[in-house]
Protein backbone atom coordinates (compact mmCIF):
# COMPACT_ATOMS: atom_id res chain seq x y z
CA UNK A 1 0.00 0.00 0.00
CA UNK A 2 0.47 3.73 -0.05
CA UNK A 3 3.80 3.62 2.43
CA UNK A 4 4.66 6.85 4.99
CA UNK A 5 7.71 9.07 3.98
CA UNK A 6 10.66 10.02 5.80
CA UNK A 7 9.00 12.92 7.88
CA UNK A 8 6.11 11.18 8.69
CA UNK A 9 4.95 12.29 12.65
CA UNK A 10 3.86 8.84 13.96
CA UNK A 11 4.82 7.36 17.38
CA UNK A 12 5.07 3.69 15.83
CA UNK A 13 7.35 5.26 12.91
CA UNK A 14 9.74 7.53 15.78
CA UNK A 15 10.33 3.91 17.61
CA UNK A 16 10.84 2.07 14.32
CA UNK A 17 13.77 4.63 13.63
CA UNK A 18 15.15 3.77 16.70
CA UNK A 19 15.53 0.64 16.62
CA UNK A 20 16.70 1.10 12.48
CA UNK A 21 19.96 2.28 14.51
CA UNK A 22 20.03 -0.40 16.31
CA UNK A 23 19.58 -3.25 13.74
CA UNK A 24 22.17 -1.80 11.59
CA UNK A 25 24.61 -2.35 14.41
CA UNK A 26 23.55 -5.47 15.83
CA UNK A 27 23.43 -7.18 12.17
CA UNK A 28 25.45 -4.84 10.04
CA UNK A 29 25.72 -7.75 7.18
CA UNK A 30 21.69 -7.94 6.63
CA UNK A 31 20.86 -4.44 5.39
CA UNK A 32 17.28 -4.63 4.35
CA UNK A 33 16.11 -5.58 7.77
CA UNK A 34 13.21 -3.60 8.38
CA UNK A 35 12.54 -2.91 12.12
CA UNK A 36 8.93 -5.08 13.09
CA UNK A 37 7.11 -2.73 15.58
CA UNK A 38 3.95 -2.95 17.29
CA UNK A 39 2.00 -1.96 20.00
CA UNK A 40 1.81 -4.22 23.20
CA UNK A 41 -0.77 -6.15 23.29
CA UNK A 42 -1.29 -6.25 27.27
CA UNK A 43 0.22 -3.03 29.02
CA UNK A 44 2.17 -5.13 31.94
CA UNK A 45 4.55 -5.63 29.41
CA UNK A 46 5.68 -2.00 28.26
CA UNK A 47 3.78 0.52 25.37
CA UNK A 48 5.40 -1.05 22.12
CA UNK A 49 7.70 -4.33 21.12
CA UNK A 50 10.16 -4.96 18.32
CA UNK A 51 9.79 -8.71 17.00
CA UNK A 52 13.01 -9.16 14.89
CA UNK A 53 14.84 -11.05 17.06
CA UNK A 54 13.54 -15.01 15.63
CA UNK A 55 12.87 -13.88 12.26
CA UNK A 56 16.51 -12.44 12.15
CA UNK A 57 18.05 -15.80 13.86
CA UNK A 58 16.12 -17.40 11.27
CA UNK A 59 18.30 -15.65 8.90
CA UNK A 60 22.04 -15.70 10.37
CA UNK A 61 22.30 -19.09 12.27
CA UNK A 62 24.36 -21.21 10.08
CA UNK A 63 26.45 -18.00 8.92
CA UNK A 64 28.90 -18.13 11.44
CA UNK A 65 27.45 -15.71 13.45
CA UNK A 66 28.16 -15.20 17.39
CA UNK A 67 24.85 -15.23 18.43
CA UNK A 68 23.69 -18.42 19.91
CA UNK A 69 19.64 -18.51 19.77
CA UNK A 70 17.26 -15.65 19.26
CA UNK A 71 16.99 -14.17 22.87
CA UNK A 72 20.72 -13.20 22.81
CA UNK A 73 19.84 -11.72 19.15
CA UNK A 74 17.46 -9.26 20.85
CA UNK A 75 19.49 -8.29 24.00
CA UNK A 76 21.81 -6.99 21.48
CA UNK A 77 19.01 -4.93 19.65
CA UNK A 78 18.00 -3.66 23.13
CA UNK A 79 21.80 -3.39 23.91
CA UNK A 80 22.83 -1.55 20.76
CA UNK A 81 19.29 1.40 20.74
CA UNK A 82 20.60 4.73 20.65
CA UNK A 83 20.35 7.05 23.70
CA UNK A 84 16.24 9.20 23.32
CA UNK A 85 14.29 10.96 25.06
CA UNK A 86 11.28 8.83 23.97
CA UNK A 87 12.63 5.94 25.94
CA UNK A 88 12.33 5.23 29.51
CA UNK A 89 12.97 1.89 29.69
CA UNK A 90 13.55 -1.35 27.82
CA UNK A 91 12.80 -5.45 29.00
CA UNK A 92 13.25 -8.77 27.22
CA UNK A 93 10.27 -11.39 27.35
CA UNK A 94 10.08 -14.80 25.68
CA UNK A 95 12.64 -15.53 22.68
CA UNK A 96 13.88 -12.15 22.30
CA UNK A 97 11.04 -9.63 22.03
CA UNK A 98 12.22 -5.70 23.28
CA UNK A 99 9.43 -4.69 25.21
CA UNK A 100 9.66 -0.35 25.11
CA UNK A 101 8.26 1.74 27.93
CA UNK A 102 7.82 5.22 26.54
CA UNK A 103 9.17 8.26 28.94
CA UNK A 104 5.85 9.87 30.39
CA UNK A 105 7.58 13.15 30.06
CA UNK A 106 8.50 13.32 26.42
CA UNK A 107 4.65 11.85 25.43
CA UNK A 108 3.44 14.99 27.59
CA UNK A 109 5.24 17.40 25.50
CA UNK A 110 4.41 15.64 22.21
CA UNK A 111 0.71 16.13 23.06
CA UNK A 112 1.39 19.98 24.29
CA UNK A 113 3.70 20.24 20.97
CA UNK A 114 0.81 19.30 18.88
CA UNK A 115 -2.08 21.73 20.96
CA UNK A 116 0.52 24.59 20.22
CA UNK A 117 1.16 23.77 16.58
CA UNK A 118 -2.20 22.41 15.76
CA UNK A 119 -3.45 18.56 14.52
CA UNK A 120 -2.50 18.52 11.31
CA UNK A 121 1.16 18.61 12.66
CA UNK A 122 -0.18 14.75 13.52
CA UNK A 123 -0.86 13.84 9.89
CA UNK A 124 0.58 10.91 8.10
CA UNK A 125 2.33 12.08 5.39
CA UNK A 126 2.26 8.96 2.42
CA UNK A 127 4.57 8.71 -0.76
CA UNK A 128 1.72 9.08 -3.18
CA UNK A 129 1.37 12.69 -4.59
CA UNK A 130 -1.92 12.08 -6.19
CA UNK A 131 -5.09 9.68 -6.03
CA UNK A 132 -8.61 9.28 -7.62
CA UNK A 133 -11.44 7.73 -5.43
CA UNK A 134 -13.90 6.82 -7.86
CA UNK A 135 -17.29 6.48 -5.78
CA UNK A 136 -20.84 7.46 -5.28
CA UNK A 137 -21.38 6.69 -9.13
CA UNK A 138 -25.81 6.79 -9.42
CA UNK A 139 -27.40 5.76 -12.90
CA UNK A 140 -28.94 9.09 -14.12
CA UNK A 141 -32.75 8.74 -14.21
CA UNK A 142 -32.89 6.78 -10.85
CA UNK A 143 -33.28 7.76 -7.59
CA UNK A 144 -30.45 7.36 -5.26
CA UNK A 145 -31.13 4.70 -2.80
CA UNK A 146 -29.87 3.09 -0.02
CA UNK A 147 -27.15 0.84 -1.93
CA UNK A 148 -25.83 4.01 -2.59
CA UNK A 149 -25.47 4.49 0.84
CA UNK A 150 -22.05 2.68 1.37
CA UNK A 151 -20.45 3.88 -1.65
CA UNK A 152 -20.76 7.58 -1.08
CA UNK A 153 -19.89 7.05 2.72
CA UNK A 154 -16.95 4.67 2.56
CA UNK A 155 -15.50 6.76 -0.14
CA UNK A 156 -15.81 10.14 1.11
CA UNK A 157 -14.11 9.32 4.18
CA UNK A 158 -11.28 7.50 2.31
CA UNK A 159 -10.82 10.89 0.42
CA UNK A 160 -10.94 12.64 3.30
CA UNK A 161 -7.95 10.68 5.34
CA UNK A 162 -5.78 11.01 2.07
CA UNK A 163 -6.01 14.59 1.91
CA UNK A 164 -5.52 14.89 5.11
CA UNK A 165 -2.54 12.04 4.43
CA UNK A 166 -1.43 15.63 2.03
CA UNK A 167 -2.46 13.16 -1.25
CA UNK A 168 -3.78 15.31 -3.65
CA UNK A 169 -7.31 13.95 -3.74
CA UNK A 170 -9.15 13.94 -7.08
CA UNK A 171 -12.93 13.00 -6.41
CA UNK A 172 -14.74 11.09 -9.07
CA UNK A 173 -18.52 10.50 -9.73
CA UNK A 174 -18.71 8.01 -12.23
CA UNK A 175 -22.51 8.59 -12.63
CA UNK A 176 -24.13 5.88 -15.54
CA UNK A 177 -24.99 8.80 -18.01
CA UNK A 178 -24.74 6.84 -21.10
CA UNK A 179 -26.23 3.82 -22.76
CA UNK A 180 -28.99 2.27 -24.69
CA UNK A 181 -31.67 3.04 -21.45
CA UNK A 182 -31.27 6.86 -23.17
CA UNK A 183 -33.13 6.07 -26.35
CA UNK A 184 -36.02 4.84 -24.23
CA UNK A 185 -35.97 7.78 -21.99
CA UNK A 186 -35.45 10.37 -24.81
CA UNK A 187 -38.14 8.89 -26.92
CA UNK A 188 -40.89 8.93 -23.91
CA UNK A 189 -40.08 12.94 -23.08
CA UNK A 190 -40.63 13.59 -26.66
CA UNK A 191 -44.25 11.71 -26.34
CA UNK A 192 -44.79 13.34 -23.05
CA UNK A 193 -43.41 16.82 -24.02
CA UNK A 194 -43.96 17.29 -27.73
CA UNK A 195 -41.30 20.53 -27.77
CA UNK A 196 -38.77 18.54 -25.90
CA UNK A 197 -38.13 21.63 -23.25
CA UNK A 198 -39.01 19.68 -19.80
CA UNK A 199 -38.38 21.17 -15.85
CA UNK A 200 -38.06 18.63 -13.04
CA UNK A 201 -41.41 20.43 -11.57
CA UNK A 202 -43.01 18.88 -15.20
CA UNK A 203 -41.48 15.41 -15.34
CA UNK A 204 -42.39 14.81 -11.13
CA UNK A 205 -40.72 11.44 -10.12
CA UNK A 206 -37.89 10.40 -12.38
CA UNK A 207 -37.96 6.90 -11.33
CA UNK A 208 -41.60 6.56 -12.00
CA UNK A 209 -40.43 8.22 -15.23
CA UNK A 210 -37.86 5.79 -15.91
CA UNK A 211 -40.72 2.75 -15.23
CA UNK A 212 -43.25 4.12 -16.91
CA UNK A 213 -40.53 4.56 -20.46
CA UNK A 214 -39.47 0.97 -19.37
CA UNK A 215 -42.76 -0.26 -19.91
CA UNK A 216 -43.53 0.99 -23.17
CA UNK A 217 -40.17 0.26 -24.13
CA UNK A 218 -40.92 -3.84 -23.32
CA UNK A 219 -44.57 -3.68 -24.56
CA UNK A 220 -44.69 -1.63 -27.56
CA UNK A 221 -42.50 -2.78 -30.44
CA UNK A 222 -43.09 0.39 -32.61
CA UNK A 223 -42.35 2.51 -29.37
CA UNK A 224 -39.00 0.07 -28.99
CA UNK A 225 -38.06 0.59 -32.43
CA UNK A 226 -38.00 4.52 -32.26
CA UNK A 227 -36.26 4.24 -28.31
CA UNK A 228 -33.40 1.96 -30.45
CA UNK A 229 -33.17 4.78 -33.33
CA UNK A 230 -33.11 7.59 -30.43
CA UNK A 231 -29.62 5.97 -29.31
CA UNK A 232 -28.32 6.19 -32.81
CA UNK A 233 -29.37 9.86 -33.03
CA UNK A 234 -28.23 10.97 -29.62
CA UNK A 235 -24.44 9.02 -29.90
CA UNK A 236 -24.48 10.47 -33.38
CA UNK A 237 -24.53 13.93 -31.92
CA UNK A 238 -27.88 15.31 -33.47
CA UNK A 239 -28.69 18.27 -31.17
CA UNK A 240 -32.60 17.71 -30.56
CA UNK A 241 -31.26 14.55 -29.09
CA UNK A 242 -28.44 15.81 -27.34
CA UNK A 243 -30.43 18.44 -25.27
CA UNK A 244 -32.86 15.87 -24.41
CA UNK A 245 -30.41 13.96 -22.79
CA UNK A 246 -28.38 16.75 -21.14
CA UNK A 247 -32.09 18.00 -19.72
CA UNK A 248 -32.95 14.54 -18.20
CA UNK A 249 -29.08 14.48 -16.86
CA UNK A 250 -29.84 17.73 -15.25
CA UNK A 251 -32.87 17.09 -13.69
CA UNK A 252 -31.23 13.68 -11.97
CA UNK A 253 -27.91 16.13 -10.80
CA UNK A 254 -30.34 18.33 -8.69
CA UNK A 255 -31.74 15.06 -7.12
CA UNK A 256 -28.31 13.81 -6.52
CA UNK A 257 -27.57 16.93 -5.09
CA UNK A 258 -29.78 16.84 -2.23
CA UNK A 259 -28.58 13.62 -1.04
CA UNK A 260 -24.71 15.19 -1.41
CA UNK A 261 -26.28 18.05 0.61
CA UNK A 262 -27.21 16.37 3.21
CA UNK A 263 -24.09 13.83 3.46
CA UNK A 264 -21.95 16.67 2.82
CA UNK A 265 -20.35 14.96 0.04
CA UNK A 266 -18.24 17.04 -2.65
CA UNK A 267 -17.62 14.86 -6.07
CA UNK A 268 -16.30 15.90 -9.37
CA UNK A 269 -18.68 14.19 -12.31
CA UNK A 270 -16.97 12.56 -14.79
CA UNK A 271 -19.35 10.20 -16.23
CA UNK A 272 -19.43 7.04 -18.31
CA UNK A 273 -20.38 9.89 -21.64
CA UNK A 274 -17.11 12.03 -20.74
CA UNK A 275 -14.82 8.68 -21.49
CA UNK A 276 -16.73 7.58 -24.34
CA UNK A 277 -14.64 9.59 -27.04
CA UNK A 278 -11.39 7.94 -25.86
CA UNK A 279 -12.68 4.13 -26.04
CA UNK A 280 -12.05 4.01 -30.00
CA UNK A 281 -8.13 5.15 -29.27
CA UNK A 282 -8.03 2.64 -26.11
CA UNK A 283 -8.68 0.07 -28.06
CA UNK A 284 -6.52 1.35 -30.57
CA UNK A 285 -3.65 0.66 -27.87
CA UNK A 286 -4.93 -2.56 -26.60
CA UNK A 287 -5.10 -4.27 -30.42
CA UNK A 288 -1.55 -3.18 -30.99
CA UNK A 289 -0.73 -5.38 -27.81
CA UNK A 290 -2.58 -8.20 -29.47
CA UNK A 291 -5.03 -8.22 -26.61
CA UNK A 292 -8.34 -7.72 -28.01
CA UNK A 293 -9.28 -11.06 -29.84
CA UNK A 294 -12.73 -11.89 -31.73
CA UNK A 295 -14.71 -14.80 -29.75
CA UNK A 296 -18.29 -15.87 -30.78
CA UNK A 297 -19.03 -12.46 -32.41
CA UNK A 298 -17.59 -9.97 -29.61
CA UNK A 299 -14.37 -8.61 -29.17
CA UNK A 300 -13.31 -10.23 -25.62
CA UNK A 301 -9.69 -9.93 -23.75
CA UNK A 302 -8.77 -13.25 -22.16
CA UNK A 303 -7.58 -13.49 -18.36
CA UNK A 304 -5.46 -16.07 -16.93
CA UNK A 305 -7.22 -18.23 -14.33
CA UNK A 306 -10.73 -17.06 -15.60
CA UNK A 307 -13.09 -18.62 -17.68
CA UNK A 308 -15.22 -16.36 -19.05
CA UNK A 309 -13.19 -13.02 -21.19
CA UNK A 310 -13.71 -9.61 -20.61
CA UNK A 311 -16.00 -8.70 -23.75
CA UNK A 312 -14.95 -5.51 -24.68
CA UNK A 313 -17.36 -4.78 -27.78
CA UNK A 314 -20.58 -6.56 -27.73
CA UNK A 315 -21.93 -8.64 -30.47
CA UNK A 316 -24.00 -5.87 -32.44
CA UNK A 317 -20.87 -3.77 -32.08
CA UNK A 318 -21.81 -1.67 -28.92
CA UNK A 319 -19.60 -0.68 -26.33
CA UNK A 320 -20.41 -1.69 -22.42
CA UNK A 321 -19.18 -0.93 -18.89
CA UNK A 322 -16.15 -2.85 -19.54
CA UNK A 323 -15.33 -0.42 -22.68
CA UNK A 324 -15.80 2.30 -20.47
CA UNK A 325 -13.59 1.44 -17.55
CA UNK A 326 -10.72 0.30 -19.95
CA UNK A 327 -10.98 4.16 -21.43
CA UNK A 328 -11.33 5.50 -17.68
CA UNK A 329 -8.38 3.48 -16.71
CA UNK A 330 -6.00 4.75 -19.31
CA UNK A 331 -7.31 8.35 -19.11
CA UNK A 332 -6.61 8.32 -15.38
CA UNK A 333 -2.88 7.02 -15.96
CA UNK A 334 -2.03 9.34 -18.45
CA UNK A 335 -4.08 12.35 -18.65
CA UNK A 336 -4.80 12.57 -15.11
CA UNK A 337 -1.30 11.21 -14.01
CA UNK A 338 -2.91 9.53 -11.20
CA UNK A 339 -0.41 7.62 -9.25
CA UNK A 340 -2.99 5.43 -7.21
CA UNK A 341 -6.90 5.14 -8.33
CA UNK A 342 -9.06 3.66 -5.70
CA UNK A 343 -12.69 2.35 -6.64
CA UNK A 344 -15.70 1.97 -5.09
CA UNK A 345 -18.70 -0.59 -5.81
CA UNK A 346 -20.38 -3.47 -4.03
CA UNK A 347 -18.16 -6.91 -3.67
CA UNK A 348 -20.39 -8.52 -6.34
CA UNK A 349 -18.18 -6.35 -9.06
CA UNK A 350 -14.63 -7.39 -7.26
CA UNK A 351 -14.46 -9.86 -10.82
CA UNK A 352 -15.04 -7.14 -13.00
CA UNK A 353 -12.49 -4.98 -11.50
CA UNK A 354 -9.57 -7.56 -11.29
CA UNK A 355 -10.15 -8.92 -15.04
CA UNK A 356 -9.89 -4.61 -16.16
CA UNK A 357 -6.60 -4.58 -13.91
CA UNK A 358 -4.88 -7.17 -15.00
CA UNK A 359 -5.85 -6.04 -18.68
CA UNK A 360 -4.17 -2.88 -17.44
CA UNK A 361 -0.72 -4.31 -16.68
CA UNK A 362 -1.12 -6.74 -19.61
CA UNK A 363 -1.08 -3.64 -21.76
CA UNK A 364 2.24 -2.08 -19.79
CA UNK A 365 -0.22 0.66 -18.37
CA UNK A 366 0.32 -0.80 -14.50
CA UNK A 367 3.21 -2.36 -13.24
CA UNK A 368 2.98 -6.01 -12.44
CA UNK A 369 4.55 -5.26 -9.05
CA UNK A 370 2.08 -4.38 -6.64
CA UNK A 371 4.30 -2.54 -4.74
CA UNK A 372 4.97 -0.17 -7.58
CA UNK A 373 2.97 2.71 -8.94
CA UNK A 374 0.87 3.53 -10.72
CA UNK A 375 -1.39 1.05 -8.63
CA UNK A 376 -5.22 0.48 -8.52
CA UNK A 377 -7.67 -1.10 -5.58
CA UNK A 378 -11.19 -1.98 -5.84
CA UNK A 379 -12.29 -1.43 -2.67
CA UNK A 380 -15.84 -3.50 -1.92
CA UNK A 381 -18.09 -3.61 0.57
CA UNK A 382 -21.14 -5.66 1.83
CA UNK A 383 -25.23 -5.14 1.51
CA UNK A 384 -27.15 -2.69 3.44
CA UNK A 385 -29.69 -5.57 5.36
CA UNK A 386 -33.29 -4.98 7.07
CA UNK A 387 -34.24 -6.77 10.05
CA UNK A 388 -35.33 -9.35 8.24
CA UNK A 389 -31.72 -10.46 6.78
CA UNK A 390 -32.29 -9.69 3.69
CA UNK A 391 -31.79 -6.15 1.45
CA UNK A 392 -33.25 -3.29 3.01
CA UNK A 393 -36.47 -1.97 1.53
CA UNK A 394 -39.18 -0.17 2.18
CA UNK A 395 -42.54 -2.39 3.08
CA UNK A 396 -44.20 -2.14 -0.54
CA UNK A 397 -40.49 -3.96 -1.21
CA UNK A 398 -39.51 -1.06 -3.16
CA UNK A 399 -35.85 0.38 -2.63
CA UNK A 400 -35.41 2.54 0.21
CA UNK A 401 -34.12 6.56 -1.74
CA UNK A 402 -31.62 7.78 0.32
CA UNK A 403 -32.99 11.22 0.72
CA UNK A 404 -36.07 9.71 2.47
CA UNK A 405 -33.49 7.67 4.99
CA UNK A 406 -31.88 10.66 5.68
CA UNK A 407 -34.52 12.85 5.87
CA UNK A 408 -36.51 10.21 8.88
CA UNK A 409 -32.87 10.29 10.61
CA UNK A 410 -32.83 13.80 11.05
CA UNK A 411 -37.01 13.88 11.86
CA UNK A 412 -36.38 11.09 14.79
CA UNK A 413 -32.84 12.94 16.13
CA UNK A 414 -35.17 15.88 16.17
CA UNK A 415 -37.84 14.54 18.20
CA UNK A 416 -35.89 13.26 21.08
CA UNK A 417 -33.97 16.31 21.50
CA UNK A 418 -37.61 18.00 21.41
CA UNK A 419 -38.81 15.17 24.04
CA UNK A 420 -35.56 16.13 26.03
CA UNK A 421 -36.68 19.88 26.49
CA UNK A 422 -34.00 21.74 24.45
CA UNK A 423 -36.88 22.92 21.65
CA UNK A 424 -37.53 25.19 24.77
CA UNK A 425 -33.41 26.05 25.71
CA UNK A 426 -31.72 26.30 22.16
CA UNK A 427 -32.81 28.40 18.76
CA UNK A 428 -34.76 26.81 16.27
CA UNK A 429 -31.01 27.31 14.23
CA UNK A 430 -29.10 25.58 17.04
CA UNK A 431 -32.40 22.64 17.63
CA UNK A 432 -32.03 21.86 13.52
CA UNK A 433 -28.26 22.04 12.99
CA UNK A 434 -27.89 19.50 15.84
CA UNK A 435 -30.79 17.41 14.99
CA UNK A 436 -28.94 16.69 11.55
CA UNK A 437 -25.43 16.60 12.88
CA UNK A 438 -26.63 13.54 14.81
CA UNK A 439 -29.09 12.07 12.46
CA UNK A 440 -26.70 12.37 9.62
CA UNK A 441 -23.75 11.58 11.59
CA UNK A 442 -25.70 8.18 13.17
CA UNK A 443 -26.26 7.10 9.72
CA UNK A 444 -22.94 7.45 8.25
CA UNK A 445 -21.35 6.17 11.89
CA UNK A 446 -23.70 2.83 12.16
CA UNK A 447 -22.08 1.93 8.11
CA UNK A 448 -18.73 3.04 8.74
CA UNK A 449 -18.12 1.30 11.89
CA UNK A 450 -18.36 -2.38 10.51
CA UNK A 451 -15.80 -3.57 8.14
CA UNK A 452 -16.65 -2.48 5.15
CA UNK A 453 -16.70 -6.26 3.65
CA UNK A 454 -19.09 -7.40 5.56
CA UNK A 455 -23.04 -7.16 5.44
CA UNK A 456 -25.07 -4.83 8.30
CA UNK A 457 -28.26 -4.30 9.56
CA UNK A 458 -29.85 -0.69 8.94
CA UNK A 459 -31.59 -0.20 12.52
CA UNK A 460 -32.69 3.41 13.46
CA UNK A 461 -32.99 2.57 17.13
CA UNK A 462 -30.13 0.49 17.03
CA UNK A 463 -28.06 3.59 15.08
CA UNK A 464 -29.73 6.30 17.24
CA UNK A 465 -29.09 4.87 20.59
CA UNK A 466 -26.98 7.39 23.27
CA UNK A 467 -25.00 4.31 24.55
CA UNK A 468 -23.04 2.13 23.05
CA UNK A 469 -20.62 2.59 19.76
CA UNK A 470 -22.63 5.10 18.07
CA UNK A 471 -22.19 8.13 16.94
CA UNK A 472 -25.41 9.58 19.13
CA UNK A 473 -22.53 8.47 21.87
CA UNK A 474 -19.57 9.89 20.48
CA UNK A 475 -20.87 13.18 19.74
CA UNK A 476 -22.60 13.67 23.05
CA UNK A 477 -18.96 12.66 24.57
CA UNK A 478 -17.51 15.56 22.24
CA UNK A 479 -20.22 17.90 23.70
CA UNK A 480 -19.27 16.77 27.19
CA UNK A 481 -15.58 17.53 26.86
CA UNK A 482 -16.47 20.73 25.74
CA UNK A 483 -18.95 21.45 28.30
CA UNK A 484 -16.25 20.64 31.06
CA UNK A 485 -13.66 23.00 28.97
CA UNK A 486 -17.00 26.19 29.35
CA UNK A 487 -17.44 25.18 32.77
CA UNK A 488 -13.85 25.57 34.40
CA UNK A 489 -14.03 29.59 33.10
CA UNK A 490 -10.15 29.37 31.66
CA UNK A 491 -9.30 30.71 28.37
CA UNK A 492 -7.72 27.31 26.90
CA UNK A 493 -5.72 29.32 23.88
CA UNK A 494 -3.82 30.95 27.27
CA UNK A 495 -2.94 27.64 28.92
CA UNK A 496 -1.99 26.23 25.38
CA UNK A 497 0.56 28.88 25.77
CA UNK A 498 0.68 29.07 28.98
CA UNK A 499 0.21 25.62 31.08
CA UNK A 500 2.50 22.41 31.21
CA UNK A 501 0.72 18.93 30.87
CA UNK A 502 1.52 16.30 33.02
CA UNK A 503 0.72 13.07 32.82
CA UNK A 504 1.05 11.64 36.32
CA UNK A 505 -1.71 9.43 37.06
CA UNK A 506 -2.13 6.13 35.55
CA UNK A 507 -5.83 6.81 33.97
CA UNK A 508 -3.80 9.87 32.27
CA UNK A 509 -0.73 8.27 31.12
CA UNK A 510 -3.54 6.04 29.08
CA UNK A 511 -5.20 8.37 27.69
CA UNK A 512 -1.97 9.98 26.45
CA UNK A 513 -0.46 7.42 24.88
CA UNK A 514 -4.09 6.66 23.02
CA UNK A 515 -3.92 10.32 21.62
CA UNK A 516 -0.58 9.48 19.97
CA UNK A 517 -1.28 7.07 18.45
CA UNK A 518 -3.68 8.97 16.33
CA UNK A 519 -1.32 9.43 13.14
CA UNK A 520 -0.47 5.59 13.14
CA UNK A 521 -4.19 4.29 13.10
CA UNK A 522 -4.64 7.29 10.54
CA UNK A 523 -2.46 5.62 8.41
CA UNK A 524 -3.28 2.02 8.78
CA UNK A 525 -7.01 2.61 8.10
CA UNK A 526 -6.02 4.91 4.91
CA UNK A 527 -3.02 2.47 3.51
CA UNK A 528 -4.95 -0.21 4.04
CA UNK A 529 -8.57 1.65 2.65
CA UNK A 530 -10.74 0.40 6.06
CA UNK A 531 -12.26 3.16 7.79
CA UNK A 532 -13.54 0.78 10.62
CA UNK A 533 -10.24 1.03 11.95
CA UNK A 534 -10.69 4.82 12.93
CA UNK A 535 -13.99 4.05 14.24
CA UNK A 536 -12.71 1.57 16.68
CA UNK A 537 -10.02 4.15 17.83
CA UNK A 538 -12.85 6.79 18.02
CA UNK A 539 -14.65 4.72 20.23
CA UNK A 540 -11.43 3.38 22.40
CA UNK A 541 -10.62 6.78 23.13
CA UNK A 542 -14.02 8.20 24.21
CA UNK A 543 -13.69 5.26 26.67
CA UNK A 544 -10.44 5.76 27.94
CA UNK A 545 -11.63 9.43 28.53
CA UNK A 546 -14.54 8.07 30.60
CA UNK A 547 -11.54 6.15 32.46
CA UNK A 548 -9.79 8.97 32.99
CA UNK A 549 -12.43 11.43 33.84
CA UNK A 550 -13.91 9.22 36.84
CA UNK A 551 -10.65 8.70 38.21
CA UNK A 552 -8.92 11.99 37.60
CA UNK A 553 -11.12 15.21 39.15
CA UNK A 554 -10.62 18.03 36.58
CA UNK A 555 -12.26 21.33 37.26
CA UNK A 556 -11.32 22.65 40.76
CA UNK A 557 -7.98 20.36 41.21
CA UNK A 558 -4.51 21.14 41.94
CA UNK A 559 -4.35 19.45 38.53
CA UNK A 560 -6.71 21.71 36.83
CA UNK A 561 -4.47 23.22 34.37
CA UNK A 562 -2.86 20.08 33.24
CA UNK A 563 -6.07 17.91 33.22
CA UNK A 564 -8.42 20.68 31.23
CA UNK A 565 -5.11 20.75 28.39
CA UNK A 566 -5.59 16.73 28.29
CA UNK A 567 -9.42 17.63 27.52
CA UNK A 568 -8.71 20.07 25.01
CA UNK A 569 -5.79 17.24 23.23
CA UNK A 570 -8.84 14.39 23.20
CA UNK A 571 -11.62 17.16 22.09
CA UNK A 572 -9.12 18.30 19.22
CA UNK A 573 -8.18 14.41 18.42
CA UNK A 574 -12.06 13.82 18.41
CA UNK A 575 -12.98 16.46 16.23
CA UNK A 576 -10.42 14.98 13.61
CA UNK A 577 -11.51 12.02 13.54
CA UNK A 578 -15.23 13.10 13.00
CA UNK A 579 -14.02 15.12 10.40
CA UNK A 580 -12.78 12.30 8.71
CA UNK A 581 -15.71 10.26 8.92
CA UNK A 582 -17.48 13.01 7.34
CA UNK A 583 -19.41 13.49 10.35
CA UNK A 584 -20.16 17.33 11.87
CA UNK A 585 -19.43 17.60 15.71
CA UNK A 586 -21.43 18.81 18.10
CA UNK A 587 -20.56 21.40 21.29
CA UNK A 588 -23.37 21.28 23.61
CA UNK A 589 -25.98 19.01 24.34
Amino acid sequence: MAAATEDNWSLKDQIAKVFEASLKVTVPDEPEVAPLVTACAKKEFGDYQCNNAMSLWSKIKGKGTEFRGPQPVGQAIMRNLPTSDMIESCSIAGPGFVNVKLSTQWMAKSIQKMLKDGIDTWAPKLSVKRAIVDFSSPNIAKEMHVGHLRSTIIGDTLARMLEYSKVEVLRRNHVGDWGTQFGMLIEFLFEKFRDGEVSDQAIGDLEAFYKASKQRFDGDPEFKERAQQAVVSLQGGEEKYRKAWAQICEISRKGFGKVYQRLGVHLEEKGESFYNPYISGTFDLLREKGLIEESEGAQVIFIEGKKIPLIVVKRDGGFNYASTDLAALWYRINEEKAEWIIYLTDVGQREHFEMIFTAAKRAGWLPTDESKYPKTNHVGFGLVLGDDGKRFRTRSSEVVKLVDLLDEAKTRCKAALVERGKAAEWTAEELEHTAEAVGYGAVKYADLKNNRLTNYTFNFDQMLNDKGNTAVYLLYAHARICSIIRKSGKDIEELKKEGQLILEKEEERELGLHLLQFAEVVEDACTNLLPHVLCEYLYDLSEKFTSFYSECQVVGSAEETSRLLLCEATALVMRQCFYLLGITPVYKI
